[in-house]
């Protein structure tokens, strides 16, 4: 057999490509060789199969542990972060003699899109969250607005980000972060003091030394966004948690010991509307309602208690945002949390430059946007007769992808006033 490495060194036509572009061309030619060497003679689809084997270029390196396809749509995205091009399994490895068309097909026929699509429509989605409270007089869903996306990212993914938070802590204790990016204050009493990270502006969550108000400190620098939290960005706007007009710029970093805690509040409007967190490493609980109360130390009381599970993100708009404070009790065990926010441009601090790979992000098209862009571009029947049932055959088979959409959940949420309880926590900002 004719060694792949000197076929492309010893081909003036391929030497216009790189390796990449090879490779890329190899795989798709292989998928397509039944239907290329249809009609064939044995002798002329031999020759063929022989012609698209010796562009194989050698395989990149495998990782010793094997990922869950599951989990490779962001890790692909999270080894580009790192070089890490050994990552990823070559599915067509040259090293492995081929005879036949069959033997030609790949041995995994889900693309990367395809993956992506069954990992999108597998996110579990909670969209009417209800609690009714007397707000100036009138009856108000205080959580209108509140959304719950369920297993937007994997058990491999919340891996490679904590681990990254705990780098990034890490480097901050350590004086490689700006002064500002880095929070750690003294825990003078159990549930005081959370670190914090912050990145994209300085928020100050109360009047500081200096008499700054609470908000954006237009004149303080932080950090930038981090290349990874871009990624966890890109894939909220894309599997349609955070709508692409509200592209986060900024976020903060919780990192939660046992016992540390939230106390109510609702955000500062130096950042828009919606904003989002992401939870990791345990569950705790989010405490809303228009009246929340301290009871005593570590302890509040409210209306409405909302599990958020590792791996999920609470989308907090409307209602939710404005009318309810939130809260987050005493967690049970060590929690990270990343609330992503998007600033008023008139809050933005001085100097701020967009981030040009965080604009013009648009969402994952699900199936019945397909659909209408495909007739959409179909031409019009010439006759006047209309096709009969076809409009109705289209409006009853679209769907979206995500068919769970709006799934209620099972479980711990309590609402109302006749079920309310009191949580371990503590006062401070």
């Amino acid at each position: 057999m004719t060694d792949p490495a000197k076929a492309q060194d010893g081909d003036p036509f391929l030497l216009n490509y790189d390796a990449a572009e090879v490779r890329i061309a190899a795989e798709f030619l292989s998928n397509w060789l039944p239907f290329l060497s249809r009609g064939l003679c044995k002798s002329c689809t031999q020759t063929l199969s022989d012609g698209i084997r010796s562009l194989h270029t050698a395989p990149l390196a495998s990782p010793t542990v094997k990922k869950s396809w599951a989990d490779m749509a962001l890790e692909d995205d999270l080894a580009a972060e790192e070089n890490e091009v050994g990552s990823f399994i070559n599915m067509n490895d040259s090293s492995v003699e081929r005879t036949s068309v069959d033997e030609l097909k790949p041995k995994v026929a889900l693309s990367r899109d395809q993956r992506e699509y069954i990992r999108f429509s597998s996110v579990q989605r909670k969209k009417d969250f209800i609690c009714l409270e007397r707000v100036n007089g009138k009856f108000v869903n205080i959580l209108d607005g509140l959304e719950l996306h369920k297993g937007v990212f994997s058990a491999a993914e919340q891996k490679r980000i904590v681990s990254y938070v705990e780098q990034l802590e890490e480097m901050g204790r350590n004086g490689q972060l700006k002064e500002r990016t880095f929070s750690a204050p003294q825990k003078w009493m159990r549930g005081k003091g959370r670190v914090t990270l912050q990145f994209g502006c300085c928020y100050n969550y109360a009047v500081d030394k200096n008499g700054n108000p609470p908000g954006i400190l237009k004149n303080e620098t932080v950090d930038p966004l981090p290349h990874l939290f871009k990624v966890m960005i890109k894939r909220l706007v894309r599997w349609h948690v955070l709508p692409p007009s509200c592209v986060p710029d900024s976020c903060i970093v919780n990192i939660y010991e046992e016992g540390d805690c939230i106390p109510p509040h609702i955000d500062n409007h130096d950042f828009v509307r919606p904003f989002s967190t992401v939870s990791f490493l345990s569950e705790c609980e989010i405490l809303f309602g228009s009246n929340l109360k301290i009871v005593g130390a570590g302890e509040f009381a409210g209306s409405y208690a909302i599990p958020l599970p590792v791996g999920s993100v609470l989308v907090i708009n409307g209602n939710g945002a404005d009318v309810a404070k939130h809260c987050v009790p005493a967690v049970p065990a060590k929690r990270i949390s990343i609330t992503f926010r998007r600033m008023d441009e008139s809050k933005r601090p001085s100097g701020y430059a967009p981030e040009p790979d965080l604009e013009g992000l648009q969402p994952l098209l699900v199936e019945a946007d397909r659909s209408r862009k495909y007739y959409a571009s179909r031409p019009r029947r010439s006759s006047g007769k209309p096709a009969v049932g076809r409009g109705d055959r289209m409006d009853h088979g679209r769907r979206l992808i995500v068919d769970n959409t709006d799934a209620r959940y099972s479980g711990r949420i309590r609402q109302g006033h006749g079920n309310r309880r009191r949580f371990r926590a503590n006062s401070e900002n």
